[in-house]
């Protein structure tokens, strides 16, 4: 069994920053992809950002220049760092990882979801 387990969302003010963390654990063989998207009240799931192995980055065009996504990949471990937040960017944030959990078996894997608020 694999777990996604996020922490770090909370209510920071218009313009201030938040730090989440999602950590991967269970019976995990690799990672291939780790991301974050988000949901807002009457909107669909939307992605946030990227890391794939290798180092690969990648972001939505609207958060490319406030949000980063640093991995530790030793504690299976990622990060979203935000920024200059906006009203806009209230929304709950999930995790989400595509893991091998042998040569050959590998899923989708969710977290929980935490609330991200900024207030204006």
């Amino acid at each position: 069994q694999v777990q996604l387990v996020e922490s770090g969302g909370g209510l920071a003010q218009a313009g201030g920053s938040l730090r989440l963390a999602c950590t991967a654990s269970g019976s995990i063989f690799g990672i291939n992809r780790m991301c974050w998207y988000r949901q807002a009240p009457g909107h669909e799931r939307e992605l946030v950002a990227v890391s794939i192995r290798g180092g690969i980055t990648n972001y939505a065009d609207s958060e490319k220049d406030r949000f980063t996504i640093p991995i530790d990949n030793t504690k299976n471990t990622v990060h979203l760092q935000m920024s200059s937040l906006k009203p806009e960017d209230t929304a709950v944030y999930y995790c989400n990882a595509y893991i091998f959990t042998s040569w050959t078996s590998k899923n989708d894997y969710w977290g929980q979801g935490t609330q991200v608020t900024a207030a204006s």
